[in-house]
């Protein structure tokens, strides 16, 4: 882990779907919600692993916070059609960095998530991912 100057953590709140807090942590400006998700065992899946080739990762931002973020790629809004219980403040996790103007922010987790790569639902001849 990289060591920071003291104060330079960026703190963010992790709700369940029903807006229970699971876990407030600190993480560094350029971290990604993602991996500071699975670096604090917080069950965010991520089935792609950030290459942004499914909407396992996908977290509900809080308003204010989501204003502050540049606008989603076409890439991660094309996976977001696909998210279950998609928001107006809807985010890919592996596709947001934390910034200190982002301090305090809250992501809420989905009821559930659709994993085209399990389901199969648009994996290439039905194939099913191999885990390493």
């Amino acid at each position: 882990m990289t060591t920071h100057p003291s104060g330079s953590h960026i703190k963010l709140h992790f709700r369940d779907s029903k807006g229970e807090l699971i876990k407030t942590v600190e993480a560094n400006e350029g971290d990604d919600i993602l991996s500071i998700a699975h670096e604090h065992d917080i069950d965010l899946e991520g089935a792609c692993e950030g290459s942004v080739a499914c909407s396992t990762c996908h977290i509900i931002l809080s308003p204010k916070h989501y204003d502050l973020l540049p606008e989603p790629e076409d890439d991660e809004n094309d996976m977001l059609d696909m998210a279950f219980g998609l928001c107006e403040t809807s985010r890919l996790g592996c596709q947001v960095k934390l910034t200190r103007e982002l301090d305090d922010m809250t992501a809420t987790l989905p009821a559930a998530t659709r994993n085209m790569f399990v389901d199969g639902l648009s994996h290439p001849a039905g194939k099913k991912p191999t885990h390493h």
